[in-house]
C-alpha cells in the first residue's frame, strides 16, 4: 500500500511539473519532458526497489508470524490435550473414590449390622443364663430337700452301726472264750497256738492261691490273649505321647510383627480360608516375628508349612493367593512323597513296586514311633532281613522286599479305622503282593503264628532296629537305668536267685531258688514281679516276665 501511495505521488507531481512547464513556454517543453522523464524513471525505479525491499521484508515478516501462529497452534492442541488427560484422570479418581466411599459404606453397614447381631446374641445369652441360674436355683432347692432326706438316713445307719458294734463285740467275746477252751485242750500258750495255726494257714493259702492264679490265667488266656494284643498295640499307636506333642506343631518364621495382620486378613478372611484348605491350625499369638502350625496329620502341616513361608515371602496373601499357592504345594508334596517312597524302594533293594505302594512307603517319612523315623526303621529291618535270609540261604530279594513292608500300614493307620498289621495286609493284598509278604506284615508282631520263615525274620529284624540304644527316643543313661531297675525289682522277691534283663528291656528273666519256689508259687511270682514294673517304672511298649526254676538231681556214678 505505501508503494502505491508513493506512485500515485509521482505521477500528480509528474502531472503538475508537466502543466506548469506549458505554461513557461513551449520552446523549453521537449528539454524538460525529457528531464522530467528521466527523474521519473529513475524515481520510479528507486520507488519500485524501495517497494520490492519492503515486499520482500513484509514476506519475511508474514513468514515469521505464520510460524508463530503455527507454534502457538500446536501450544494450545498440547494444553487441551493435557488439560483432556486430566479431565479424564480426575474422573477415574473421582470414580475410584465414589466406590471406595461405597465399599467404606458397605463395609460400615456391615459391621452395625455386625453389632447388631453381636447384641441380640448377648441378649439371648443373657436370657440363658437368667434361665439357667433359675434351674440351678430350682436344683439348689432339690439338693437341699435331698440333704435333709440323706441326714435322715444316715442317723438311721448310725444306728444300725452301733447295733452292729455291739453284736461283733459280743461274738468277739463269744471267740475269745472258745480261744481260752481251745487252748486248754490242746495244751498250749495262746501265742504257740496262733503260731501254728497262722502257719498252717499261710502255706495252705499261699498254694492254694498259686494254684487258683494258675488255672486262671490258663483259663483266660487262650481266650484273652489275641483281644488283649490288639487293643493294646492299637492304644499304643494312637497315644498322643509326649513326643508326639511336641511333633505336633511348627514354628514359622516371619520377618516383622506387623506381617501377622496381613495373615489375618480383614475381618479374618485370610486366616480362614488358610485353615480350611490345609486343614491345619493357624495360632497367632505373641510369639515375637513367629506362627506356629498345628496338626497331628505332618503331611498337612508340612503343606501349610511351606505355603505360609511362600505367602510370606510374596508378599500377596488373600485367598485366591493362598488357594492357588495351597494347590502347587499339594502337587510339590505328592512328588516329594514319591519321591521318598523311590528313595527308599532303591535304598533297600526292592524292585517292581507299583506307583501306588511307592506313595504310601514315601507317607511313612512323616510317620514316627517313639521317636524313631518308621520309613528309616523299614529300609533297616529290610537291610537286617536280607543279611539273616542270606545267611539262611533264603531268598534275599523277597526276605528284603518283606522287611520293608512289614509296617506300611502305618502311612493311613491315622486315617482308616483298624491296627496298622490289618491295614497292611489289606494294601498287601489289593497290590497284588506276595503271600510271603503278606504273612510277614500279619505276623511280624507275632512270628509264633506265622506260616513262612520270613515272619519270623521280620519279626527279629523289627526287635533289633527297634530295641537298640539310641534307635527310639531314649538317652543311654535312661535306657541303662531301666535294664537295671527292672532286674533289681525282680531280685528284690523272696526265693530268686538272680535276674537278667534281655531285648533292651522288653524281658526280664528271672531265676529262682527250686527249693523255696514251687511252680504253682513260680506262676504268681511272675505275676507279682509284673505287677510291680507297671507299678515303679515307665517304659516303651511292654514287657514279659519269664520266671525259670530248675531242678536237678545229680548222682555219681562209682
Amino acid at each position: 500500500m505505501t508503494v502505491l501511495f508513493v506512485i500515485l505521488a509521482l505521477l500528480v507531481g509528474l502531472a503538475l511539473g508537466l502543466q506548469g512547464g506549458l505554461s513557461k513556454g513551449r520552446a523549453d517543453r521537449a528539454v524538460l519532458d525529457d528531464a522530467l522523464m528521466r527523474e521519473a524513471q529513475a524515481q520510479a525505479q528507486q520507488v519500485r526497489a524501495d517497494a520490492e525491499t519492503q515486499a520482500r521484508e513484509l514476506r519475511a515478516e508474514a513468514a515469521r508470524t505464520r510460524e508463530e501462529a503455527s507454534r502457538l497452534i500446536q501450544d494450545a492442541e498440547t494444553r487441551q490435550a493435557h488439560a483432556a488427560q486430566q479431565r479424564e484422570q480426575a474422573l477415574a479418581d473421582a470414580a475410584r473414590e465414589r466406590g471406595d466411599a461405597e465399599r467404606d459404606r458397605l463395609d460400615a453397614q456391615r459391621e452395625r449390622e455386625s453389632l447388631k447381631q453381636d447384641r441380640q446374641e448377648t441378649k439371648r445369652e443373657r436370657d440363658e443364663l437368667k434361665r439357667e441360674i433359675e434351674r440351678l436355683n430350682r436344683r439348689a432347692e432339690q439338693l437341699d430337700a435331698r440333704g435333709e432326706k440323706l441326714d435322715g438316713i444316715e442317723e438311721k445307719l448310725e444306728a444300725q452301726e452301733r447295733r452292729l458294734q455291739e453284736d461283733a463285740a459280743h461274738l468277739q467275746e463269744r471267740l475269745r472264750g472258745a480261744e481260752l477252751k481251745l487252748y486248754e485242750v490242746a495244751a498250749l500258750t495262746p501265742e504257740q497256738a496262733r503260731e501254728q495255726i497262722l502257719s498252717k494257714l499261710d502255706a495252705e493259702l499261699e498254694d492254694e492261691k498259686a494254684i487258683r492264679v494258675r488255672a486262671m490265667q490258663e483259663r483266660a488266656s487262650s481266650d484273652a490273649k489275641r483281644h488283649a494284643r490288639h487293643v493294646i498295640a492299637q492304644a499304643i499307636q494312637r497315644s498322643a505321647s509326649e513326643t508326639s506333642a511336641a511333633l505336633s506343631v511348627s514354628v514359622v518364621p516371619i520377618p516383622s510383627d506387623a506381617m501377622k495382620g496381613r495373615i489375618i486378613g480383614r475381618e479374618g478372611r485370610n486366616i480362614r480360608a488358610f485353615e480350611s484348605l490345609t486343614g491345619v491350625d493357624l495360632i497367632i499369638d505373641d510369639t515375637p516375628e513367629a506362627v506356629i502350625l498345628s496338626s497331628f496329620n505332618p503331611v498337612r502341616r508340612e503343606v501349610a508349612k511351606h505355603v505360609l513361608e511362600a505367602l510370606v515371602q510374596d508378599g500377596r496373601i488373600h485367598p485366591s493367593r493362598i488357594e492357588e499357592m495351597v494347590h502347587k504345594a499339594q502337587d510339590d508334596m505328592k512328588t516329594f512323597i514319591h519321591s521318598q517312597g523311590e528313595e527308599a524302594a532303591s535304598s533297600s533293594g526292592v524292585i517292581g513296586l507299583k506307583p501306588g505302594l511307592v506313595q504310601l512307603l514315601g507317607r511313612m517319612y512323616f510317620r514316627t514311633s517313639y521317636g524313631q523315623n518308621v520309613l528309616k526303621h523299614s529300609v533297616q529291618v529290610a537291610h537286617l532281613t536280607g543279611i539273616m535270609a542270606a545267611e539262611l540261604g533264603l531268598d534275599v530279594t523277597l526276605a528284603r522286599r518283606a522287611g520293608l513292608m512289614h509296617d506300611v500300614g502305618k502311612s493311613i493307620d491315622r486315617e482308616i479305622e483298624g491296627t496298622h498289621v490289618d491295614i497292611g495286609i489289606s494294601l498287601a493284598r489289593r497290590f497284588g503282593e506276595p503271600m510271603e509278604v503278606i504273612d510277614a506284615i500279619a505276623h511280624h508282631h507275632d512270628p509264633e503264628n506265622g506260616e513262612t520263615l520270613y515272619s519270623v525274620l521280620v519279626a527279629a529284624a523289627d526287635a533289633i532296629s527297634a530295641a537298640r540304644p539310641g534307635a527310639r527316643r531314649e538317652e543311654l543313661e535312661s535306657y541303662i537305668k531301666r535294664l537295671e531297675n527292672l532286674e533289681h525289682i525282680a531280685v528284690s522277691f523272696p526265693g530268686v536267685q538272680t535276674a537278667y534283663a534281655v531285648q533292651a528291656g522288653r524281658e526280664v528273666r528271672v531265676l529262682v531258688q527250686p527249693d523255696k519256689v514251687s511252680d504253682a508259687q513260680a506262676t504268681l511270682l511272675a505275676r507279682e514281679i509284673a505287677s510291680r514294673v507297671e507299678q515303679d517304672m515307665e517304659y516303651p511298649g511292654q514287657v514279659q516276665v519269664t520266671v525259670v526254676r530248675e531242678s536237678r538231681a545229680v548222682e555219681i556214678a562209682k
